[in-house]
């Protein structure tokens, strides 16, 4: 099966900054890829060159096997986009941008629109210049979504809405995920939207993926482990794994990104120690990831 999506050494360059450091990673049929990272990180000019938007300077990016920037017209309807900033126009009104997008995709899902049209309170009959940011964003997600895309790729897509429409947006790609044929990329700043319906992780730090697997893999791996000794402990310990540690006298905090069960019996016996492990959460090891 050929993956919706194929990153081969992706490095890019923008005004002699390089701003993606080959990035090799791949998205499967029935994936829902969280792209996390801070501000700067690199995470929209990766998506923009996985929809082939720009050039990479070195290496490639597919679309089913394609290079992204080559992708012809039968395959465009297969993909739906959200950009950060939505790029409605202005004088149009909401049934307007409807009519024109369904003439250009051949499959189109009427009752998912009309659906989502009541459920999301979408005033279509407004033209977009007086519509919310978060009716804007409302009406892109739904243009992207109406003809059933292969491949979502969202860009913030919950940045402008409220917490009850962020959650039905959140429902809807719930439902969308639960398609094993179409695959999801979506980047965002709030961490435990990710848990509720990811399932990989791409962990973005200056322009490269420091970590890209399965959520619960990262989640497994990752433990704060604190030692409670009955002697004074070294100023510095070494274990596989251990990338931060804490120790004030008889007392350590210990994080482990490849944590090992096996370790708890191994410090206990070496330091004379009480030991308590801790796995963390996804927004914990977001920030042990990006100190």
């Amino acid at each position: 099966m050929t993956a919706p999506v194929s990153l081969n050494n992706v490095q890019r360059n923008l005004g002699g900054v390089t701003v993606l450091k080959g990035i090799s990673a791949q998205v499967l049929p029935g994936q829902v890829v969280a792209l996390l990272g801070k501000n700067g990180a690199g995470k929209t000019t990766l998506l923009e060159t996985i929809l082939g938007f720009g050039f990479p300077t070195a290496g490639d990016a597919k679309l089913w096997g394609v290079a992204a920037t080559d992708i012809d017209c039968a395959t465009k309807p297969r993909l739906g986009f959200v950009p950060q900033q939505d790029e409605l126009m202005q004088s149009l009104n909401g049934w307007e941008h409807l009519a024109l997008f369904k003439a250009y995709y051949p499959n189109w899902n009427q009752m998912l629109v009309d659906k989502l049209i009541a459920e999301w309170l979408i005033p279509m009959d407004s033209i977009v210049g007086k519509m919310s940011l978060g009716q804007r964003q409302k009406l892109s997600i739904l243009l992207a979504i109406a003809h059933d895309p292969e491949l979502l790729v969202l860009d913030e897509p919950v940045a402008s809405l409220d917490p009850i429409a962020r959650r039905q947006f959140l429902q809807q790609l719930v439902d969308i995920a639960a398609d094993s044929s179409r695959s999801v990329i979506f980047s965002t700043h709030i961490v435990g939207d990710v848990e509720r319906v990811a399932n990989q992780v791409w962990m973005m730090r200056d322009g490269a993926l420091a970590y890209q697997g399965e959520l619960d893999a990262l989640k497994e791996s990752f433990a704060r482990v604190y030692l409670h000794a009955s002697e004074t402990l070294p100023p510095r310990l070494e274990y596989p794994g251990l990338c931060r540690q804490k120790i004030q006298g008889k007392q350590a905090q210990l994080v482990f990104n490849s944590w090992q069960e096996s370790l708890v019996p191994q410090l206990a016996a070496i330091h004379n120690a009480k030991v308590d492990v801790e796995y963390l959460g996804l927004e914990d090891i977001f920030m042990e990831l990006n100190p």
